[in-house]
């Protein structure tokens, strides 16, 4: 007996298309769609209601999984932060494994260059967040760092990372405003600036048109690890 797959639609009859059903909503897939959001149209362009119209659906079915935008973006961050490896903690290694993780750290958060601006001034929370700040914390810990210095450490490099990725943010948005490449709006930048200050009089400006090359010198990256190094030296100066 042949199925009713081989038996052709009768004239009079309209073929019916497939039904194309909508995912099911859920926090996951809102977190999801709003990092994806952000990585696009940075944060300036994330909204509840964005959002909704990328899930094809109604601002407020979001509310029953989100309570609106300010907790959907620490759920954004920490989604981020699942992104950060770290390794088996080895007290003996502190030095160089706080060294490798804020390197992991500063190369998520610039894969999702306005997630920075949603990591400042806030307490971690969230599973991820806390699984990075346990693990660091204990480290110093078991390194035999005071608790006292050792919550401040974390605090502060936690500071210090975000705030270098917050002020690359502030790039991208401009980039994206301009609408050109990264490499084309870095070069005009600093051209411009360096111009300037080769036209500064130098009888009044000796240190800058003296060094200018030094000034103008290392890309951000050079930058970021130079001051990661002051940071943990001083840290271990610190350590008993």
């Amino acid at each position: 007996m042949g199925s009713n797959e081989d038996v052709p639609t009768p004239p009079w009859r309209k073929a019916r298309k497939p039904v194309q059903l909508k995912p099911q909503l859920s926090q996951d897939l809102i977190v999801e769609t709003g990092l994806r959001i952000m990585d696009a149209e940075g944060l300036d362009g994330l909204s509840m209601r964005r959002v909704a119209q990328e899930l094809d659906t109604g601002p407020a079915s979001l509310y029953a999984h989100v309570a609106n935008k300010e907790e959907l973006l620490e759920l954004i961050y920490d989604r981020v932060l699942g992104e950060i490896r770290l390794a088996e903690p080895d007290p003996a290694r502190w030095k160089e494994q706080l060294r490798d993780y804020a390197m992991e750290w500063y190369r998520v958060l610039g894969s999702h260059a306005d997630v920075a601006r949603a990591a400042l001034a806030r307490i971690p929370t969230g599973p991820n967040a806390l699984r990075i700040s346990e693990q660091v914390f204990g480290l110093l810990l078991d390194a035999g760092m005071p608790p006292r210095d050792a919550a401040f450490a974390v605090d502060r490099l936690a500071l210090y990372v975000s705030g270098d990725a917050f002020e690359g943010s502030l790039h991208f948005a401009k980039i994206r405003a301009a609408g050109v490449s990264m490499e084309e709006y870095f070069r005009t930048f600093v051209g411009t600036i360096e111009s300037y200050y080769r036209s500064l009089p130098p009888e009044r400006f000796p240190h800058i048109t003296k060094h200018l090359d030094a000034l103008m010198g290392g890309d951000g990256r050079a930058r970021f690890e130079y001051g990661l190094d002051l940071l943990l030296d001083g840290l271990e100066a610190r350590m008993p």
